[in-house]
This record gives structure tokens, C-alpha cells and sequence, in this order.
């Protein structure tokens, strides 16, 4: 049995290659002791860990090393600074209850300037957080070498594959907006010039939540009416918008007949889904809020067994 980790921005997501899945609260995590994560993760999966041959754990924005390690060799957690978004804690207690529990573990990179894509995104410093390789690996293991990938939900960022490698990404403070993450516009940045706020804090607001009255993202999910109507379509739209983007830098590839795949909790949101499929005129296949888990667990196990490379990102164990 192989597990894949997604650290993700409301909760810590667990998945194995026998299609067990769990979620832990990234506040309840930041609450507990290694000893309790640990045993956490037995009873949310119902397995051993002694039974596990080998994890795959993704933390934070992943951008201080750039091929898949192994834990015990990656410094700062793998990141360069302080971490991006929200910070609680629990994504953290979980990657020191892996680190010091001396079970086999490996460390997914996110995708930035030191990553093997195509040159021209390097413009930006950060393409995707790790969990999202987990995503496009998911995605590539369904036989599909040329494809988009749009994770949607609290943020939204995408990735384009070409022959079976990222050759770039968006990340969630350039472009789209998600549920509660999203760049910043001119008044988020006024605000931050004017000390109202840091910059990850309007990161952390820039999301379409904002466009409505509600203070919760679960609040406005399991509400009706014109609010709810007006943020969905919005992260519809610029999710579309980004996955066009993307289509048109694999046709500097040569790609002509890509496929577009959904992930996160909002891919099986219908009215986000058909939104999205009308503005595109292109029918999506949606792979779920646990595709991130479950390609880190299938990276694992492929790696267990002698894979050196996934989708253009090696393996330095």
C-alpha cells in the first residue's frame, strides 16, 4: 500500500492506492501532538502504517528544492520562506509527525523558476504548490499525455502538460480568483500600501467570497439566490479564462487535440462544471477534491518501483 498526502488550504487530505480516503482539519491537526496525527491517520484510513511501503507528502508553496526528495533531505520543509496564504499549523505538524516517524517518505516540489518548464513562465517566481502535481499526475495515468488541468476551490490554479511534462502553470495570486484566495487588484494593493493589510492578507481575501455577504465559504455553498449565482459563474469565468490560456501555450507545442480536466471541490459543482464547458464549448472531465491525495499515492508507488521521473520532474532519492 502506497499513501499521498495534499496539504490544501482548509484541510489535510489523505488518500492510498487501494482507494482509501480521509480529511483532517487543518485546525483540529495544528491541535495534536505527532502521536495523535499518526494515529489519526490509522483510524481516518483504517490501515497500519506498517503497511505502508512508501508516502509521498506535498507541503506548502514547495519552492525550495525542485525534484522529488526524500523527507529526511529537504531543508525548511521545502520551502524558501515563510509559507504563502493561510497559515494554522496543522500542514506543519503533519509534515513533522512523516518526518519523525522515520516511515519511508518522499517530498513533492511545486512548480517555480528552477523547475524544467518552458522558459517564459519562469516570469513569474511560482507556477503551483505541490499538490497539484499530484493533480496533473492523477490526470496523465488516465492514458492522456496532452492535457489542462484547472484545480478550483478555495484558490483556483492550472497547468498545462505537453507529451507528458508540465511545461507551465498559473498559480493562484497571478490569475483567476478561487473561493477565498485570489490576486490583488489595485484596491487590495492601495490597502496594503496604506498598512490596512499585509499582502498575504489580501491574498488570503481575494477570492470571489468577497463578492458576497457571507463570511464562510460553506455558508454561501449551502445557500440560494442571485450571490451565490453571480460567485460561482465568476470562478467559473476566470477559470475558463485561464484554461484558454493554457490550451494556447500548448499550441506553441504543436498540441491540437488537448483534454481539459476539472479538479477540487468545485469540479463536481455542476452549475461550475456546465459553466464552464458552455464558455469553452468543450466538454471537461472532472477527477474531484481527492485526485491531489490520490496521484501523490500513485506518484509513490510508481516511484517505489523504479520510476526516475514524473511528467518532467525528477527523482533525486
Amino acid at each position: 500500500m502506497f499513501l499521498g498526502i495534499d496539504h490544501g488550504t482548509k484541510a489535510i487530505r489523505f488518500a492510498t492506492t487501494s482507494n482509501l480516503t480521509f480529511e483532517l482539519d487543518r485546525k483540529a491537526a495544528s491541535e495534536m501532538c505527532e502521536a495523535e496525527i499518526l494515529s489519526a491517520i490509522e483510524k481516518g484510513l483504517s490501515i497500519s502504517l506498517d503497511d505502508v511501503k512508501q508516502i509521498a507528502i506535498t507541503y506548502s508553496m514547495g519552492d525550495g528544492f525542485s525534484k522529488i526528495t526524500d523527507i529526511k533531505k529537504v531543508k525548511n520543509r521545502g520551502v524558501q520562506k515563510k509559507e504563502a496564504g493561510i497559515s494554522i499549523g496543522g500542514g506543519t505538524n503533519v509534515f513533522d509527525a512523516i518526518k519523525n516517524s522515520d516511515l519511508p517518505a518522499i517530498v513533492i516540489p511545486g512548480i517555480h523558476t528552477a523547475t524544467n518548464i518552458d522558459p517564459r513562465m519562469k516570469v513569474f517566481s511560482h507556477g503551483a504548490s505541490p499538490e497539484k502535481i499530484g493533480v496533473a499526475y492523477h490526470a496523465y495515468l488516465k492514458g492522456i499525455r496532452d492535457f489542462v488541468v484547472c484545480d478550483i476551490s478555495s484558490n483556483t490554479v492550472t497547468l498545462a502538460v505537453s507529451g507528458g511534462r508540465i511545461i507551465g502553470a498559473i498559480d493562484a495570486c497571478i490569475f483567476a480568483p478561487g473561493l477565498t484566495q485570489g490576486p490583488l487588484d489595485l484596491d487590495a494593493i492601495r490597502k496594503v500600501d496604506d498598512g490596512k493589510m499585509s499582502a498575504n492578507e489580501a491574498f488570503s481575501k481575494g477570492g470571489v467570497l468577497k463578492m458576497t455577504s457571507f463570511s464562510e465559504v460553506s455558508e454561501m455553498l449551502d445557500s440560494n439566490g442571485d450571490k451565490k449565482e453571480i460567485a460561482l459563474k465568476t470562478v467559473a469565468l476566470f477559470a475558463a479564462m485561464e484554461i484558454c490560456s493554457m490550451i494556447l501555450l500548448l499550441k506553441d507545442y504543436d498540441v491540437q487535440n488537448e483534454v481539459i480536466f476539472l479538479a477540487g471541490s468545485l469540479s463536481n459543482v455542476s452549475s461550475v462544471v456546465d459553466e464552464i464547458e458552455r464558455l469553452l464549448h468543450a466538454k471537461i472531465k472532472s477527477l474531484g477534491k481527492w485526485s491531489a491525495a490520490i496521484g501523490c499515492a500513485e506518484m509513490s508507488r510508481d516511484i517505489y518501483f523504479g520510476k526516475d521521473e514524473i511528467l518532467g520532474i525528477k527523482a533525486c532519492l
